[in-house]
């Protein structure tokens, strides 16, 4: 099956073609989709989008009068996808449920430690030959009460983690995990609560108009002075400016984001050689209690292979008109 994959990505490429093995005609493109760029999609059965790819109601007009019928996501969120208007098209989407919630869980507790200890600081001070210690003092993890909403794969990851390293865990979620509650001694509560306990608190909810902006100006109020905040989850679960206004009053004491509400068309590539044009992340990076990477908690081997394999079956699927576990709409 014709298939063209848009946001095509050189760190992929080598895991897409890997899986494909030659099955499908894969069309790489490094360009994402947009309404623009929609008619590049021109003779293709199916389209494969990754987390900057725009697939809102115009864009899906644009691809269902190119005869497009599947939409097989690179990724686990699909809140970039109009799925009811693909509905109404009869356009099938599929994603990928979990590729590996060990690497974002792990990549949340590197930011972590590393803005604890301030490593990075420390690091570009002995590059400079400045081997002084002032300024680098952190805290023990142990001891510490974490609060962590969201306890999915990735949620629950991370709690078996922070449990070894002695941490109390508060947890908030829709539902309650009982193995957590009994392995781990998590403490489910309001997410008021949890803010307001917390001397770490992670983010690991998809992003849906219920949880846009769930931490915004009122739930910063009521955290401890000098919380770190932590997202990996999608950058618009939290009001980035609210965020800024708690840096620099000092509420929030330590900012690790992997994600961001504006990231599209930014994250993803390289613009080393051109003017920021985000006065909100340009503001971010002056401070030097907040630790900024670009999408990759998700970037491991294991990971690309699994996306990979699950994408390239998503797409066997569509070309054989058999129901798949993994279709959104």
């Amino acid at each position: 099956m014709k298939t063209t994959v848009f946001s095509a990505h050189k760190f992929e490429e080598a895991h897409l073609v890997s899986a494909n093995n030659g099955r499908h005609e894969l069309n790489l493109l490094e360009l994402r989709l947009t309404e623009n760029t929609a008619s590049l999609a021109e003779g293709s059965e199916a389209i494969s989008l990754f987390t900057s790819d725009d697939a809102s109601e115009k864009v899906l007009e644009k691809l269902s009068a190119l005869e497009v019928k599947y939409i097989a996501l690179r990724t686990a969120g699909y809140n970039n996808v109009a799925t009811e208007k693909a509905k109404e098209l009869g356009i099938k989407v599929s994603r990928v449920p979990a590729y590996s919630p060990y690497a974002i869980a792990e990549h949340t507790v590197a930011l972590i430690l590393a803005l604890n200890r301030k490593l990075i600081r420390a690091h570009n001070r002995v590059r400079d030959m400045n081997f002084s210690l002032n300024g680098l003092t952190g805290f023990d993890l142990n001891g510490k009460t974490v609060g962590i909403i969201g306890t999915g794969k990735i949620g629950a990851i991370l709690v078996k983690i922070l449990h070894g390293f002695g941490c109390k865990i508060l947890a908030h979620d829709t539902s309650e995990d009982v193995d957590l509650i009994e392995k781990y001694g998590v403490r489910y509560t309001d997410c008021e609560t949890l803010c307001a306990e917390s001397d770490i608190i992670s983010l690991h909810v998809p992003l849906t108009s219920g949880t846009k902006h769930l931490i915004d100006t009122n739930q910063i109020g009521m955290m401890k002075k000098g919380v770190m905040l932590i997202n990996t989850s999608r950058g618009g679960l939290v009001d980035t400016k609210a965020v800024i206004e708690g840096l620099k009053t000092g509420k929030i004491g330590y900012f690790g984001m992997d994600v961001y509400e504006e990231e599209e068309g930014l994250f993803f590539e390289d613009r080393s050689d051109e003017i920021l044009q985000d006065d909100v992340i340009a503001r971010l990076m002056t401070f030097n209690n907040v630790l900024i990477t670009s999408h990759q908690a998700f970037l491991t081997d294991t990971a690309l292979t699994n996306i990979a394999e699950t994408t390239i079956y998503n797409l066997d699927c569509f070309e054989k008109g058999k129901n798949s576990e993994n279709e959104v709409s």
